[in-house]
């Protein structure tokens, strides 16, 4: 079972000209973002192997692009923001060929891939999963084998979005009574899922 999480950057840069001490201003909350891609990877002591990210970067001139972080191949990703901060803006750099992706390190790709691209495209590797507060509890729901777990930044997903979100039927689930920021949804997600599938993703 593959784990993916598409976490939207509404403002986050696509270019690679910002600077690394400045991911929460100067590259859009980016942060926000590389928070996440932490939380869907780190373990204690280890990479999470079978998951994968998708930061959807929607702020600037150059939008969208799409960087994924494939746990299966990963590698010189750290815990401290900066060096996660520095993967992303590395692949930013990249020139990108029309319709290709292109690797820009070991388990980190960029593409030009919009929302809605990569929607369409997950859709057909698994079921699609809405997190939203207004859905059922996750502790109470059947999780799909491979889901695929679509979050906004700090900012909901927008009309557009949840428009092509909505037309693949997907579920809409909650991971508990407050809302929390997008890093920690993920924890939670990972959590629950390890709970149910003990000893399939390594020990915390």
């Amino acid at each position: 079972m593959t784990r993916y999480f598409v976490v939207t950057g509404h403002k986050a840069a696509t270019t690679g000209d910002f600077k690394l001490d400045d991911i929460a201003g100067g590259a859009g909350r980016l942060d926000i973002l590389v928070r996440c891609v932490n939380s869907v990877f780190f373990l204690s002591h280890d990479i999470r192997k079978d998951a994968e990210a998708f930061l959807v970067l929607e702020g600037g001139d150059d939008a969208p692009k799409t960087v994924r972080f494939s746990g299966e191949s990963l590698r010189y990703l750290n815990p401290d923001e900066r060096s996660t901060s520095s993967l992303i803006r590395n692949a930013l750099m990249k020139p990108i060929p029309p319709g290709e992706e292109v690797k820009s390190s070991p388990g980190v790709f960029v593409s030009r891939m919009s929302f809605s691209d990569v929607i369409s495209e997950l859709s057909e590797r698994g079921s699609l999963v809405y997190l939203k507060e207004d859905g059922g509890d996750c502790r109470e729901c059947d999780l799909p084998d491979n889901p695929i777990f679509v979050l906004g930044d700090n900012k909901d997903l927008t009309e557009e979005e949840e428009d092509v979100i909505l037309a693949k039927s997907p579920a809409k689930l909650s991971i508990g009574p407050n809302s929390l920021h997008a890093d920690h949804c993920i924890v939670v997600i990972h959590n629950e899922l390890d709970r149910r599938h003990a000893g399939n993703s390594g020990s915390v």
